[in-house]
């Protein structure tokens, strides 16, 4: 692929793909109405700050790794590879949590009454789909994700539009006066660290900096757009649930799918038609994601001199040169999982959203030294011209970085306090020690190498 490839247009439509989620932006909606106040809030609070952060970086530094390279400039290699091996590691465990929601979806519309086992071998191969287009390249990648923003801004859209003309047709399943959308506390802070999970991504780009064209200008003006998009379709696409469905009836793990099949009775006799026509888009949209995510994840790890710590994770491809060593070694660990989880059958799910839950923590783990690398590199790196600033001088650039690592910091302490006790705690505490331990030998292994 010729470097230099992706422009304004595809950057933007490459992040709305990364960020917009349509497996998991309907479980916050259990809070009720309020859960719109929490988005915008969300959005005001951490979202700007972060796109604004993330602008600056990206377009500062265009390398290849990404959330690695500015760690690296910031911290130093040791502190990059682990970041790099967080940001891997949650990604592979995301991928077969996505991949039991396509397959659910698929059996729910066309065939219910599929086993555990087809319903696995579903997922599984979805998982070395996502692993073949990998391989293949950046190029493939980025125009699979190009095709997939669109269909979720559509529905997206649709889901708000389908809202609207059920309230007014069947009346709102809740009352959306002022008072509903003053937030409570309770379970919302479990959906408060949901929210900013949804939000994150901005960064991912940056993975493919050298590939984009102008990143001065691109970066910036792809955040701004980018993030107007994304905060205004989750909050209309929420509005849409909680139209239809009462809180106390939204399904976490399969809420859109069932939302969207109440949106649709609207439709009088050609509500089957369209559901199924828009369950299959929302379930290839699953892929898009993960062709995205594994492609930033894979490019992220490769970029800390995998070659030089494990010739099985540091193979690139002699045809392609993508870093397919990762890339099959995240099918292999995907498909051991899903096995794991539909053998544990009728406590497959239970368990299963706990290893998720885990991935969240380590997936926010990153983003506590990528703020503070973004201080630091504009303390220290006075040279290298800046393209774009966070407005406000220094002070400025200080106060999102103080906010958004609050942010982040908060969410993972809600996550651990909400995992209850037992298995659940049990799970996030020594799963996160395990992975730490593990990146330390990833890191020890470059040592030797040296």
């Amino acid at each position: 692929m010729e470097s230099k490839q992706v422009n304004l247009w595809k950057s933007v439509l490459f992040t709305v793909c990364s960020i917009l989620v349509l497996d998991t932006f309907v479980a916050p909606a259990i809070i009720g109405v309020s859960s719109i106040t929490i988005w915008i809030i969300t959005a005001i609070l951490f979202f700007i700050p972060y796109g604004l952060l993330s602008a600056e970086l990206g377009s500062t530094y265009p390398d290849d790794g990404g959330i690695y390279s500015w760690v690296n400039r910031a911290f130093g290699e040791k502190t990059a590879v682990m970041v790099g091996w967080y940001y891997w590691v949650n990604v592979a465990f995301w991928m077969p949590a996505v991949f039991i929601a396509f397959a659910y979806w698929m059996s729910y519309t066309f065939f219910p009454d599929a086993n555990n086992w087809v319903l696995c071998i579903v997922a599984v191969i979805m998982c070395w789909v996502i692993v073949g287009i990998g391989v293949r390249g950046i190029e493939l990648s980025v125009t699979v994700t190009n095709i997939a923003a669109v269909a979720k801004v559509a529905v997206l859209l649709i889901f708000g539009a389908l809202g609207i003309v059920y309230g007014v047709r069947n009346g709102l399943a809740h009352d959306f006066r002022v008072k509903s959308f003053i937030p409570t506390f309770g379970n919302t802070t479990q959906y408060i660290a949901a929210i900013v999970y949804n939000l994150l991504g901005f960064e991912l780009l940056g993975s493919i900096g050298s590939k984009i064209k102008n990143p001065g200008k691109t970066i910036p003006k792809m955040t701004i757009f980018a993030g107007v998009i994304i905060t205004a379709l989750y909050v209309f696409g929420t509005f849409g649930v909680l139209s239809a469905i009462p809180a106390d009836q939204v399904d976490a793990a399969d809420g859109f799918f069932y939302a969207l099949q109440e949106l649709c009775t609207v439709l009088g006799p050609a509500q089957h038609v369209v559901f199924v026509i828009i369950i299959v888009v929302a379930a290839l949209t699953l892929v898009s994601n993960m062709v995205s995510w594994t492609m930033g994840a894979n490019e992220v790890l490769a970029a800390s001199e995998l070659d030089k710590r494990s010739k099985l994770l540091g193979h690139r491809s002699a045809r392609f040169d993508t870093p397919d060593g990762l890339y099959y070694v995240m099918g292999i660990l995907s498909t051991f999982l899903l096995v794991l989880n539909f053998a544990l059958a009728g406590d497959a799910n239970d368990i299963f959203w706990t290893i998720l839950s885990f991935s969240f923590v380590i997936f926010m783990l990153p983003y506590l030294f990528m703020f503070p690398a973004a201080v630091k590199l504009r303390r220290i790196d006075t040279k290298t011209e800046r393209p774009y600033r966070v407005p406000g001088g220094k002070g400025g650039l200080l106060l999102c970085a103080v906010i958004c690592e609050l942010c982040i910091a908060l969410s993972i302490v809600f996550l651990f306090k909400d995992a209850g006790s037992g298995l659940p705690l049990w799970t996030l505490i020594i799963g996160t020690i395990v992975t730490t331990f593990c990146g330390w030998l990833l890191i020890k292994a470059g040592d030797k190498k040296k």
